[in-house]
């Protein structure tokens, strides 16, 4: 069942980015670009945490495709399911702890408590149009960046001892990893079934309200009434895609996105080039150019 996710159709997108910074953090400190065993244990222990969120959160939101193929609950069940999850979780945690470092052990797991919290404010939603956006943003903080980030930055600790490296590796993580998750919004409203792995609209038909509805509302406020019931009436999930197609909701939230990747390539910037620090520069372009 763990080895169900595992199979090398994921875009191994969280364990590249780490072993790039692992790389351009080497560099920076010491010119050699050399991948220390326990920073390549991070980026595998990064990539279990994900997949261990993903098998939970497939139970949570009672999900039946993921990556092209039936979700681990639809396959075993939900209880199995929630039992290999915790197992990913437990096998990661064994992992991080064999890396003997108590600095490292602390930053990794705050990314689960925050894994937890992201999903508790996806749970919930602001009745306050002003705060939701906020609180829209630190879901995506909490559930998708937190991991890109500390990752990152666990990754910059083994490579040297400078605190300004440790902030420019998690700054660069957790903008590209806010921009990586708005354009995965974006995707769920302008990408075919086939082509994302999993079913479109899926956010609206969870009753979540993600950046393009929110923006949308600014032009059709009727949506409010839409998100305070989470979509549940007939025609309303049908209704709001016409309203975030007819606005500028697609438009802004992938210039938000763009926004938050010039940020990222601002702090890799303040590294000494590399091919790797290059590499990361090119990963921004990427998270906003990507269809799937």
């Amino acid at each position: 069942m763990c080895e169900y996710y595992f199979d090398g159709k994921g875009k191994a997108f969280r364990p590249m980015i780490v072993v790039l910074m692992a790389r351009a953090c080497n560099f920076h400190h010491n010119s050699s670009g050399e991948v220390q065993a326990n920073q390549r244990s991070i980026a595998v222990i990064a990539e279990m945490i994900h997949t261990a969120s993903l098998v939970h959160d497939d139970v949570i939101d009672d999900a039946n495709s993921r990556r092209g193929k039936m979700t681990v609950n639809q396959v075993w069940g939900e209880r199995k399911a929630v039992l290999a999850g915790d197992f990913i979780l437990a096998v990661a945690s064994v992992a991080l702890a064999r890396i003997g470092n108590a600095t490292i052990v602390s930053v990794l797991t705050q990314v689960i408590e925050d894994l937890v919290r992201g999903e508790f404010l996806q749970l919930g939603s602001k009745e306050n149009e002003n705060e939701r956006f906020a609180h829209y943003l630190e879901k995506t903080f909490k559930k998708t960046a937190s991991l890109i980030a500390n990752s990152c930055k666990a990754v910059s600790i083994l490579a040297c001892p400078d605190p300004k490296v440790h902030e420019i590796a998690y700054q660069y993580g957790k903008n590209i990893g806010i921009a990586f998750q708005l354009i995965d919004d974006v995707l769920d409203f302008t990408s075919c079934s086939q082509q994302l792995g999993k079913p479109t609209s899926a956010d609206l038909k969870l009753g979540i309200a993600t950046g393009p509805v929110l923006f949308a509302c600014q032009q059709f406020p009727e949506i409010n009434a839409m998100i305070m019931r989470r979509f549940s009436l007939p025609g309303d999930i049908q209704r709001a895609q016409e309203y975030v197609l007819q606005s500028g909701g697609i438009q802004q939230t992938t210039y938000l996105a763009q926004r938050y990747c010039h940020e990222a390539v601002r702090e890799i910037s303040k590294l000494r080039p590399s091919p790797e620090r290059d590499a990361l520069v090119q990963l921004a372009e990427i998270v906003l150019s990507r269809d799937k």
